[in-house]
């Protein structure tokens, strides 16, 4: 018996992606790629307008056409048939009447998309064109027309929904007494705030496969992030059982919040259903960009009480989202939890007082993308301390750093949190970026301003589970419920295995189940993951080591107190004596596997800080915006692999520099305009400027590494930071985004 050697720590490490390999060379099976006998190609019919009553459908030419196997509308499925994560309110096809243009309205199945193409193409629609509500403060008035009047059949609305209204949601935030504050203050800024809708342009569109399994059970092919609620969704639009429904995972080509409602799925078992063959489906761009979820537009009113020395002592704010035609798409039912971040969240307001409503519209239905709520609302209120600011003439960083919270404070929502580092946050990324420097002299007609943007945010929770196997070939195999949407997950889960394990990172194999085969999970969002899944990847690897010690003692009669494992190996403590654990369980002829289950729903009182800070080149003669510099500036807990960590905070940033600058999905009379991506612009290399990255080590985190989010971190700040140098460079407040040159010279004539 010879003793063994730990591998290196695997935790902290820079590691390589666990599914690096097999995305790269094209082995990755994504839906697209998966093949079954006989698979037909599923098409559908969109509405042209935003609002319709539809007169008559004819799909006879469509249905006898060669190659065509099944043809499908809403006249022939269940009446009410609708699907949603939370409220349930997204018809499955248009019945009777379409809601927004790019709604479905008749679905077909063929031999090939070409040929499905074609009769999508003969399907008859005659509609009768009806005002559509398009406006989402018009569609608060109690005189406006109902977008859907039939909401009280709705199921999961929220409770005080008593009668049919346009606002299906009204939340309210706050603390103290906002008349009271703004009675105590010298000076009062109120502006409204506009964003427009983005679209998460994750590189693999919708898609799913469906069929009918050999006992008779919906099986799925579809890039759900959260498919445990995703067969939910289905089962109830297509009146079975959640148990009568399998999800088999598939490699998701991005998410962003996107990917987690049941989108074609129920259309494609009805077409399966009736053609008796496995339908796939998959969007085109188009269909993407004019119909899929995107971040909700919002109009935002803000009124901030200030003392001339800079103290805020109230704030009150309406946040106003178009949710568009339905509001199933959000897990919160009508509730974006990063509106509360117009309070102002991360400065001490005694005084504050938020109102968040969703609205429904005949726009595009909305859902969540990264930080659902908070880059709107940090929009507004970021852009509203450097009104602020210049309105006191003071500098925007001392604005700030006058009122952020520290230890012990409560913010402006009355939370006070663990281990506060703002101020260390804030600091760092002002000495990082050069904030205080001079900047650099005009040139010619180019002017240069700084802007600043500073937020926290608490990571989410809900049910994880994961177990780890020790075979007697020396594998090591961790299971997961997770079905990741390509951040990483698995590579960092890996990695706390083969720490815990001793082991490499290489030496551990990560493997998804089922939905028949884990109880449940809450899905990926809200960076809820790196706080659930360590906690029971970590768990799952103490249970097998503890079961392998117990197994040990029982074969070889060692004293299990005096045993541990150390890579490949048990070793004794008292004389050094070791056994290669594949020969244990050779033995046994069984493998040995630990169990990690995790049920993590409570609000931590652990947030992060983020602080940014954008440089920026204005050209006065055309208004065009140039990004120089960008620095991001984090508290941490520990950064379990820095290689997945910096992509993290960079793809946050350079989303968060589209949503500032360029990206916006345009709507003209209901439909949206921007239907590619030579229209629809999302950033490139060539718009990213240098970005300087500041990590600050907390001493606070999650679970037994003590662990913070970082996937939705960086994203909301970039927009507020942008505006906001911009305005520092020419004086031009914009309050609309995306920052466009037209926009900023319309300022500067203005």
């Amino acid at each position: 018996m010879t003793s063994s050697s730990p591998a290196p720590a695997a935790v902290g490490a820079p590691a390589p992606r666990v599914d690096g390999v097999a995305k790269t060379t094209g082995a990755a099976e994504y839906t697209a790629d998966v093949k079954l006998l006989g698979i037909l190609a599923g098409r559908t019919l969109r509405s042209p307008h935003p609002r319709a009553r539809i007169v008559r459908i004819d799909v006879a030419k469509a249905a006898a056409l060669r190659g065509v196997h099944a043809v499908v509308t809403g006249a022939d499925l269940a009446p009410g048939a609708r699907h949603g994560r939370a409220i349930v309110d997204v018809p499955v096809l248009a019945q009777g009447e379409v809601l927004f243009a790019g709604q479905q309205v008749a679905a077909v199945a063929a031999d090939d998309e070409e040929i499905a193409q074609r009769a999508v193409e003969l399907i008859e629609v005659e509609y009768e064109e009806r005002p559509a509500v398009l406006d989402p403060e018009e569609a608060m008035r109690p005189d406006a027309p109902l977008v859907r009047p039939d909401m009280m059949d709705f199921t999961g609305l929220p409770k005080d929904t008593t009668e049919p209204s346009n606002v299906f949601g009204r939340y309210e935030y706050g603390r103290g007494d906002v008349e009271a504050g703004f009675a105590e203050a010298d000076v009062i800024v109120e502006n409204t705030f506009t964003t427009g809708r983005q679209h998460q342009a994750y590189l693999e569109p919708h898609s799913c496969v469906v069929r009918a399994g050999p006992d008779g059970r919906i099986e799925v092919w579809a890039p759900n992030k959260s498919p445990h609620p995703g067969k939910k969704m289905l089962a109830a639009a297509v009146g079975v059982e959640a148990d009568d429904v399998l999800f088999h995972p598939v490699t998701i080509g991005g998410d962003f919040g996107g990917k987690g409602s049941a989108m074609d799925t129920p259309i494609a078992w009805e077409l399966a259903k009736r053609s008796g063959r496995p339908v796939r489906m998959v969007f085109d761009y188009a269909e993407e960009l004019t119909a899929a979820n995107p971040r909700h537009a919002s109009v935002i009113h803000i009124r901030t009480g200030v003392k001339r020395d800079g103290t805020l002592v109230a704030n009150e704010a309406t946040v106003i989202f178009d949710s568009g035609a339905a509001g199933g798409f959000k897990p919160a039912g009508g509730h974006l939890p990063g509106a509360s971040n117009a309070a102002g969240t991360p400065y001490r307001i005694p005084h504050a007082h938020v109102v968040e409503y969703q609205v429904y519209t005949n726009n595009v239905p909305c859902g969540f993308m990264r930080g659902p709520g908070q880059p709107q609302a940090m929009f507004a209120f970021e852009s509203q301390m450097d009104c602020i600011a210049r309105e006191l003439g003071m500098d925007p960083a001392d604005l700030r750093v006058k009122n952020l919270v520290h230890q012990g404070d409560e913010n402006a929502l009355g939370i006070a949190f663990e281990d506060v580092k703002g101020a260390e946050t804030l600091e760092a990324a002002l000495d990082a970026s050069g904030y205080r420097s001079p900047k650099p002299a005009p040139h010619g007609s180019v002017v240069y301003g700084r802007g600043i943007a500073f937020g926290e945010r608490v990571q989410g929770g809900g049910e994880t589970h994961a177990s780890v196997t020790l075979d007697a070939d020396g594998s090591v195999v961790l299971h997961t419920s997770i079905f990741e949407q390509g951040s990483g997950s698995y590579t960092v889960i890996g990695q706390i295995v083969a720490q815990e394990l001793g082991l490499a990172p290489s030496r551990v194999s990560v493997r998804v189940w089922d939905t028949d085969t884990a109880p449940y999970d809450s899905g990926i969002g809200g960076a809820r993951v790196t706080r659930m899944a360590s906690q029971a990847a970590y768990a799952a690897a103490h249970a097998v080591r503890d079961e392998l010690l117990k197994l040990t003692a029982d074969i070889l009669g060692w004293p299990e107190d005096r045993l541990r494992l150390v890579g490949d190996a048990v070793e004794r403590t008292d004389d050094g004596s070791s056994v290669p654990w594949a020969e244990i369980l050779g033995r046994t002829g069984a493998p040995v596997v630990g169990l990690g289950d995790v049920q993590d729903n409570a609000r931590i009182a652990i947030t992060s800080f983020t602080a940014q800070v954008a440089e920026v080149a204005v050209d006065t003669e055309s208004g065009q915006v140039t990004l120089l510099r960008f620095t991001t500036a984090h508290d941490t807990g520990t950064v379990l692999n820095p290689i997945g960590h910096q992509g993290q905070v960079a793809g946050g940033v350079v989303q968060g520099v589209g949503y500032g600058l360029i990206e916006e999905l345009v709507s003209e009379d209901g439909r949206i305009t921007t239907a590619s991506l030579a229209d629809y612009r999302i950033p490139t290399i060539a718009d990213i400027p240098e970005l300087t990255t500041v990590l600050l080590k907390a001493e606070a985190g999650v679970g037994p590494y003590g662990v913070k989010g970082i996937g939705e971190q960086s994203n909301s700040q970039p927009a507020p930071a942008i505006a906001n140098a911009v305005a520092d460079a020419v004086g031009v407040r914009v309050r609309d985004l995306p920052v466009t040159a037209e926009k900023v010279r319309e300022g500067l004539r203005g």
